[in-house]
Order: structure tokens, then sequence, then C-alpha cells
């Protein structure tokens, strides 16, 4: 088991409030010390594992499976502590996709997505002369869809063993006595300082006189208020009642669309998971209105009948294959893919073995394709994001991925609440070639409409390995998420890495526009330098994704890795 120790001692008091007492996190007779806990990255647990973007998040989850909870319990757990200790991204004001494969076979795809409000319209961010306004998409009130986390916590709830109200007393604890930030979160909190002063209309415990710094105690006292309000009443304390009332008085405030009839009306959806082959594993990945599951699939089927291995790791023939699949797989995206509610995505053409061989037929070895030259095929038929991977005693399989889209997502607080609201409406199609902020163009697909889910990139994907279950993987990241599970899965199947080796080796994206190659500075300078001469752009960019993995090793147990490229840790026993 590796460690590493990050023990941060308040140096400060946050808002004129002295340290609270510890947070009950494994029961009445034990605590977790707010002020001290270790990450740790990779461990093998003989029962259940978690991994997740926090250590104190990834311990509850962990400590609902010891009471006795599943992997749907920690899941739920995990994620609510996440709404707390991880603000930029663990959300209740967002929405995400679950999917799961129980111990029986039966797989579940639970959609949460946010939804555009019943006053959007297809041109609500164009000006007068039809300009695309993204400021409005990105940031401010207007961008928020309806929130979604909790309706997909509550149909989750149907398949966990544990009451709810034991599953979200962490988090309230959390909330209401504070935990201390590590360095990271508090750079993350100062950088967005001015936006929240900008895009809010009452004062938020995420600004203060002084900036932030590690070993400061974040206590979120109105988001402790909702999270009560939400353990009393369920869902309904959220969607109905003070909260919503508190949300749309926010929305009137700055000039947002959401109505209590919005709030009372969403419903978490069930989706049929997307499964498919790949060099003889199965894997179940998340359809519409998720892309990640056909990108997926796509990109996997279309480089199978090459000897990827044989290449070798990252040489320059095996990234080049990879990068004109994901170039063909993200042309297909612009123009294919929307909520399936609303559009019909052509799912079976997609990820056909006679379509995907087409698409790549004019791949040419040691030459760089031109996005200009690439179009979406011919069918006739979102960075800051946060991952959660479960495997619990029994062998069912959990992967979360949830998000507020943009970090700490529309900037907006909601007064009196205590919890931030999403950007999500900018993963629409603003306007036919616009681009959004991860650079994805969209078309009538993906339009804007009331009720409609826009379109998502998060690839909350399982693998099963001779018939058996083996692997729950997913991370944030944007446009970049389903290029990174498709490199983490290539780097297990092909190359035959360790867990932590798969997911922490340098990435690399590209996503048919803008026409560029995006590598992590560690990427291979030998092979960047090739792909160059071979008439690639590339361009060097921070760090690609924060992945989460467990997997069932040596004979039953649980190997958890979290992504070496943040605070993110694991958790089990």
């Amino acid at each position: 088991m590796k460690k590493a120790n990050l023990t941060f001692i308040a140096a400060m008091l946050l808002c004129g409030l002295s340290a609270q007492p510890v947070p009950s996190i494994v029961g009445p007779s034990k605590a977790v010390n707010p002020y001290k806990y270790t990450i740790v990255k990779n461990a093998v647990y003989s029962h259940g594992a978690v991994s997740s973007a926090h250590p104190l998040a990834s311990q509850v989850g962990a400590a609902m499976l010891k009471r006795g909870g599943n992997a749907f319990d920690a899941a739920i757990a995990t994620q609510l502590a996440l709404a707390v200790v991880y603000p930029g991204a663990g959300n209740i004001g967002g929405g995400g996709f679950l999917l799961a494969r129980r111990t029986n076979g039966e797989l579940i795809g639970l959609d949460y997505r946010e939804a555009a409000p019943s006053r959007a319209s297809r041109d609500m961010y164009l000006d007068k002369n039809g300009n695309a306004q993204v400021s409005l998409s990105q940031n401010g009130h207007l961008a928020s869809g309806i929130p979604g986390t909790i309706a997909g916590l509550f149909a989750s709830l149907t398949y966990a063993r544990l009451p709810f109200r034991q599953l979200i007393q962490p988090a309230i604890d959390l909330a209401e006595k504070g935990f201390v930030i590590t360095e990271r979160e508090a750079n993350n909190l100062n950088n967005s300082r001015e936006s929240f002063i900008k895009y809010n209309t009452k004062p938020t415990v995420f600004v203060k006189p002084v900036k932030w710094k590690a070993g400061d105690t974040l206590v979120q006292k109105e988001l402790a208020a909702t999270l009560r309000r939400i353990q009393k009443n369920g869902a309904k304390g959220f969607y109905e009642g003070e909260t919503a009332q508190l949300i749309v008085e926010e929305m009137q405030r700055g000039n947002g669309i959401i109505q209590l009839e919005d709030l009372k009306n969403y419903t978490a959806k069930l989706r049929e998971p997307l499964k498919f082959e790949y060099r003889g594993h199965r894997i179940i990945s998340f359809a519409p209105p998720s892309s990640g599951g056909i990108l997926l699939a796509q990109m996997l089927k279309m480089i199978e009948k090459y000897s990827v291995k044989n290449m070798g790791f990252q040489s320059a023939k095996s990234v080049q294959l990879m990068i004109e699949a994901e170039r063909r797989a993200y042309a297909d995206r612009a123009e294919h893919m929307g909520d399936p509610d609303f559009w019909k995505v052509p799912v079976s053409t997609l990820t056909s073995d006679a379509y995907l061989t087409q698409r790549m037929a004019d791949y040419q070895p040691e030459k760089a394709g031109q996005s200009v030259h690439v179009k979406p095929g011919i069918i006739k038929e979102s960075e800051e994001t946060t991952h959660l991977s479960v495997i619990d005693a029994d062998g069912n399989l959990v992967s979360v991925t949830t998000t507020l889209n943009g970090g700490y997502g529309c900037k907006t607080v909601v007064g009196g609440a205590g919890f931030l609201l999403n950007n999500e409406m900018d993963d629409f199609s603003v306007k036919p070639g616009v681009p959004n902020m991860y650079g994805a163009v969209g078309g009538e697909a993906n339009a804007i409409a009331p009720g409609k889910r826009m379109l998502s990139s998060m690839t909350p994907t399982l693998m099963m390995k001779d018939n058996k279950p083996y692997l729950t993987i997913g991370t944030p990241g944007g446009t970049t998420i389903p290029t990174s599970v498709y490199q983490a899965l290539v780097n297990l199947v092909d190359f035959n890495m360790t867990l932590s080796d798969a997911i922490n080796k340098p990435k690399f994206h590209h996503q048919w526009l803008p026409d560029e190659v995006y590598v992590e500075k560690e990427f291979i300078a030998t092979t960047r330098q090739e792909l160059e001469a071979m008439g690639y752009h590339i361009q060097e960019r921070p760090s690609i994704g924060r992945t989460e993995a467990v997997r069932i090793v040596n004979g039953g147990k649980r190997e958890a890795v979290a992504d070496i490229r943040g605070d993110d840790s694991v958790a089990g026993y």
C-alpha cells in the first residue's frame, strides 16, 4: 500500500468561528480527525473498496460498506460527502450518471443529468444579431440547468440497504462542523474569488477577507441545513418546500429561469446501458444523453483489428492510430448525438463493425489526418466533473460520474441554501458550429429545448473479464473523459499494465475540432516529435482527467487506485 501523508493543522479561524468538533464518519464511537487524514493512492482490500476525488469522501463510502451497506450505499454516501468536501465538482446542484452491475447480472443505467428549464429556448443565448453570448451560458444564473443529483440519489436508493438518514449524516457533519482544505482546494477557491463576488447576489462562505490557504477550515452551515431538509423530507426536501423556494428566489434575483414547477417535475430516468466487446472483454458504458459510451465503443472498435500491442505503448504508430480513431468519433459526436427523448440517436449504426470499418477506410499510417476533410459519417437511421468507483464484498460494481460542468459550475451559490449551481446549459449547442467551454461543437441534435437534457461526455464504465465482474472506472475532464477511459482500457487490455500505470501514464487527446492533439507535460518527447513530423499540431496542456478505478484481483480481493493528478484517494476494508 502506497501512502502520501497530508496533515494540515488549522492556522486561523474561519469567518470568526473556532474549529468545530470532529465529524462522525465511521460511527458514534469513532471519528476521523478533519485536521489530519491520509491520501491513499493505491491499495488492495479484502472486501470492498471506494475510489473518489477526496480522501474524506472515500472514507465515508468505505464506512458504509463496513456497516453492512452495499456498493449503492457507498456511492450515495460518497456523492453526498463530495458535495461538501469537493465543492468545485461534487454537488447537489448538478447532475450525473450512475452505471452499475448487480451480482445477479442486472445492469442499471441511471440518468440524472440536468435538464433545460421550461422557459429555455433554442436561441436564448443569441444577441439581436444572432451572435452567441457564451458568457451567459457559462456564468451566472441563466447558465444553470435543473439539478438532477438528489433525484438520482433517491433513485439509487432503490438498490441500497441502509436508510438514507444514515447515508447523508456524514455529509451533514462535514458541512456543519467543517473540514480542513488542502493547498489545491485553497488555490481553486482563491482563483475563483472574483467570479464568486461577481455572480452571487448574497455573501457566500467561499469568499473571505483574506486568501484561503492549506489548513483553513471550511464550514458550510447553510449547506448543512439544506442537507438536513433532504434527510427529513427526502427528495421533496430539495425539489419542493424551502429549498426549492430558495432556488427560485435566487433565480429571480439573478435573472435566471428555473421555476418551482421545473424542480417539482424533474425525474431521474433509467437508460439501457451500452454493451460491446473489445478483445474478448465485455465493456459496459453509458448511452445517450451521454456521448461517452458511443465514443468509447467507436474508438476501441476502430483500432481493434490493428495489433496495438506490437506497435508499442505510446509509440508514434500506436498513438497516431488512436488519434485518428478519436478524430472520427468526435466528428460523429457533433452531428449525431443528443438527448434520445428529443433526437433519434443511431446508436446501433454508430457502433456497428461495418460503419466503423468504413470510417477508418481513409486512415493513412504515418500521415496526419485533417479534420477539415473528416466529416461526420452519413447515417440513414463536458472539465470539473468528478468520478467515483465502488466494488463491494458481494461483487456489485458501481461507476458514478457527476458534474457541475465548469469548476464551481456557474459560480452562483443559492442564497440561504449554500450549494453551487451548475453551468450545464453550455453543454447544449448554443449555436451550430460555436464551440462550448471545452471546444466541442454541435448542431441540431443537441439544440436547446425545454425539458431536454444536454449532451454529456461522462463515461462511467464497467468491464467484464472471462465473463466475470472485473473493473469499474471513470474520470472527470469534459470532452477528454471518453479518450481518458479509452486509453486506460487500452493500457490494461493491450499493454497489460498495472491498474496504477494504466490510469497514471501520460495522456493525449484529440476531439476533431480544434484540429490539435493535446498532450500532458510528461508525454514521451520522441513520440511527440515523430507525430509533429507526420503533420500533427501538438499542444501541451495541464493534466487530463482524474481517473478512479477499482478492480477484482487475486482470488477476489479489491484493488483500488486513485489518480495522481489530484487529492484523489481510496478507502476500503
